[in-house]
């Protein structure tokens, strides 16, 4: 299952199928896009085998150079790809598809803190079941008390995002 509606929260247990669709649209931006890109990467829940996520996948796309995000809208308004601009998150030009939401781009100068931070984050719970395990439980509690409020839900898990961070 994929799909978010605007202004909800809500979790799904981990499907084989996430990875699928990552790799089936990581083909098509690479066919669209591959002078610019460097590197394209499954972040977020949906990149963590049995980890209950959200319903929307989460692609990092590398560039060489920051300003390449904006030529990047031309090609991924062609696969569906809304472009919100640079002020949405710190340091990365972000696009979202469809309504519910199912899928969302994070596109990132090479080399970024943000992104590095990321797949830390993921490979350490991919590496580690009791730290996924952990942060499973809270998504779920979050998810519960924060049914309507996403950034609060995100804002909730960063104590111990930044703690698995200082471990790695």
């Amino acid at each position: 299952m994929l799909g978010l509606p605007k202004g909800e929260v809500f979790l799904v247990p981990w499907s084989k199928a996430w990875n699928k669709e990552f790799l089936l649209e990581k083909e098509k931006i690479q066919d669209l896009m591959n002078e610019y890109v460097l590197n394209i990467h499954h972040i977020g829940s949906t990149s963590i085998e049995h980890l209950c996520a959200k319903p929307v996948i989460d692609i990092a796309i590398e560039v060489r150079d920051f300003n390449d995000g904006e030529k990047a809208s031309l090609f991924l308004e062609k696969l569906g790809y809304f472009y919100h601009g640079t002020n949405i998150l710190p340091e990365r030009h972000y696009f979202s598809k469809g309504e519910p939401r199912t899928h969302q781009i994070h596109l990132y100068q090479y080399g970024n803190k943000y992104l590095l931070e990321q797949i830390r984050f993921r490979n350490y719970l991919r590496n580690h079941r009791e730290a996924r395990i952990e942060y499973e439980q809270l998504k779920i509690r979050l998810a519960k008390l924060y049914k309507t409020d996403k950034h609060t839900y995100a804002e909730e898990k960063t104590s111990l995002v930044q703690s698995i961070l200082e471990k790695v």
